[in-house]
């Protein structure tokens, strides 16, 4: 077992294909301490220990903890990228719309497409000797574009030094939060106007379109989706508030626990997400058949600067895309 309080840390375990946490685990795995007192710890975590930096609480340190030797000045981008990470988790809603993440260590990705037609999603009765119908799987022709996300954290060391670890956690978080929503908004315009292999939503027309948005369109959208679960609906804060307020769903155990919790009601068994890029288009899709979420690399933060105390203009990004899997896995009503 390798002894977590010898270990050399240097630029190094950064410049490994499996990135820091995992280089440093393959150095000092966690399950060599599986009944030991730091059972439950990863290796980043040892080492905070080791170090005894205190990351979280009002007995938090101050910044200027990490760099009082070469070895654990080493520890800082990994925690930065962790407090991104974490606020970035805490604000995501692409577990509500995804049915798949896929990692890659490439800026280019095909994904996968079946002719998935009507004929096709149905098992019919073959006769003994004839031929048993195929369903093909192929590589989509086109390239899935991914977009690199990222704010750029400006600041001087003098600045931060003194400040307490558990405050400067905060502000990361909330830099991971505004990454998350700017992906949410990049799976909801791909789930409406399609990732260049599979085309826009052809929406359908509204039950009324004069009196707009009613109980009989979501039913629609239910319908039309058939044979996939309509289990998320996604629509802007408006029309949410509109189906908030319908006759049908104004049920007293789903209001209570609204205005207890905050929790919206599920129409029709489906989340209702609410998108701040999404005009008046309510979307009714199938989460598990409907969008991959392709990302390279996780959160990435300029490791150089952070270890030399170069805080001035470090970006911190995270290279990501969506591609649709099925196009009839989603669908949607416009209102104009």
């Amino acid at each position: 077992m390798a002894n977590f309080e010898t270990i050399k840390l240097d630029k190094g375990l950064y410049h490994t294909s499996k990135g820091f946490l995992q280089e440093l685990e393959s150095i000092d795995p966690s399950e060599d301490y599986k009944g030991t007192s730091l059972e439950g710890l990863d290796a980043f975590e040892r080492q905070l220990k080791r170090f005894d930096i205190k990351v979280k609480g009002a007995n938090s340190d101050t910044i200027d903890k990490f760099f009082a030797t070469t070895d654990s000045s080493t520890l800082f981008p990994e925690y930065v990228s962790r407090a991104v990470r974490q606020g970035a988790e805490e604000a995501s809603t692409l577990d509500s719309l995804v049915a798949t993440k896929t990692n890659i260590n490439s800026y280019d990705y095909r994904s996968l497409v079946s002719n998935m037609s009507d004929d096709a999603k149905k098992l019919v009765e073959v006769e003994e000797g004839a031929q048993i119908p195929e369903t093909t799987i192929s590589v989509q022709d086109n390239l899935i574009r991914l977009k690199k996300y990222g704010r750029m954290l400006s600041a001087s060391y003098e600045a931060l030094r003194f400040q307490k670890i558990d405050l400067f956690t905060i502000t990361l978080r909330q830099i991971g939060a505004y990454i998350a929503r700017t992906q949410f908004d990049d799976a909801v315009n791909t789930l409406i106007l399609g990732d260049g292999n599979i085309e826009s939503l052809e929406p359908i027309s509204p039950v009324d379109g004069a009196n707009g948005l009613c109980y009989a369109d979501l039913v629609n959208l239910w319908h039309k989706l058939s044979p996939y679960e309509m289990n998320a609906i996604v629509v802007n804060k408006t029309l949410a508030s509109k189906i908030l307020l319908m006759p049908e769903l104004r049920d007293a155990n789903a209001g209570l626990n609204f205005h207890g919790t905050g929790k919206m009601l599920t129409p029709l068994g489906a989340k209702l997400i609410v998108s701040n890029v999404l005009g008046n288009d309510v979307i009714g899709a199938d989460k598990n058949y409907a969008l991959e979420f392709i990302t390279a690399g996780g959160i990435q933060t300029e490791f150089d600067k952070l270890i030399d105390r170069q805080l001035e203009r470090v970006a911190i990004t995270q290279i990501s895309g969506f591609s649709r899997i099925f196009n009839d896995a989603a669908t949607c009503v416009s209102f104009v």
